[in-house]
């Protein structure tokens, strides 16, 4: 039997989901000490001072394991499942399709960068449209940290979540932030995907390598760098906004943090966030492939 060299959408669908989904039950640790250094306040000391509760990756997971239990590290994973099944089934289900939008279908050869980062903006912002809710519940469960006794929790779980969040504030609630988000997530989209597009091709070329693990380990983490490094300044922007009320709109967070910090403050936890989005892109591309191998009844690696 020949073995087919392409599969439908909802083939990539499944394979995307799947795989993505994997990579978030893997890494979702980081995502929760991110998300809680991101929106944590300053804590008053006995001379004035403050002194934030959590100290860097480490010490954020090492602090929520003692006080939260090792369940705390994976607060807000169903949402985050959720958000997966959804965000990274269709930013990577609708990425070749969109590609083939673009070029045309007679298109013959390799096709431009400029096309493949384009592809990927559009997918990234019709993907995050439809999961904004899962994002939004995600986050809002893992900000919540040890409450004090007798004090009860917002939500009993994801599920609660979305009905609590519809109830009390409206179904527009669930697309809170949905600009910023649009903006940030197909931005790192285009980041990833056209950037593990382009660099796994590249690879191939060279002899010895081929459509191989290593081929893929290596995309994945230059996806993964690319992603921080043009994503870090969406996400210090975004961090800013959330926790400081003097500035106006997201330009002028931009412009004042440039003039007064200079560009690399713009990078600044640039290592935690590699190994946090490193890690979730190695393990999500080296899972896809394999995934779309079992489609193509192609055989796993050796």
């Amino acid at each position: 039997m020949v073995d087919r060299i392409e599969i439908s959408f909802l083939e990539t669908f499944i394979c995307s989901a799947f795989a993505a989904c994997f990579a978030e039950l893997f890494t979702v640790p980081l995502d929760t000490a991110k998300v809680r250094l991101q929106l944590q306040k300053k804590i008053p000391t006995g001379d004035g001072d403050s002194l934030p509760k959590y100290r860097g990756s480490l010490g954020t997971l090492s602090t929520i394991a003692r006080e939260e239990g090792i369940s705390g590290l994976w607060k807000g994973v169903i949402a985050g499942l959720h958000r997966q099944c959804i965000y990274g089934g269709l930013r990577i289900g609708l990425y070749e399709p969109v590609k083939t939008l673009l070029v045309g279908s007679d298109f013959i050869g390799d096709i431009p960068l400029y096309q493949k980062i384009l592809a990927a903006l559009l997918t990234g912002a019709i993907a995050i449209i439809v999961a904004n809710p899962t994002d939004l519940v995600k986050v809002r469960l893992q900000s919540e940290g040890k409450l004090p006794a007798g004090v009860p929790r917002r939500y009993a779980g994801a599920v609660d979540a979305y009905f609590t969040i519809v109830k009390l504030e409206g179904v527009g609630a669930l697309w809170t932030g949905l600009g910023p988000n649009i903006a940030r997530n197909a931005i790192v989209n285009a980041a990833e995907l056209a950037s593990y597009d382009q660099i796994k091709e590249i690879i191939m070329k060279i002899p010895g390598f081929g459509d191989s693990f290593l081929t893929h380990m290596l995309a994945g983490l230059a996806a993964g760098f690319f992603a921080v490094c043009i994503g870090s300044p969406i996400d210090v922007v975004k961090s800013r906004m959330m926790g400081d009320s003097t500035y106006r709109n997201t330009i002028d967070c931009f412009i004042k943090t440039m003039k007064t910090e200079g560009i690399m403050a713009f990078y600044k936890g640039f290592i935690p966030n590699f190994t946090r989005l490193g890690t979730w892109n190695v393990v999500m591309f080296l899972t896809l492939e394999q995934v779309k191998k079992v489609f193509l009844r192609e055989v796993l690696y050796d």
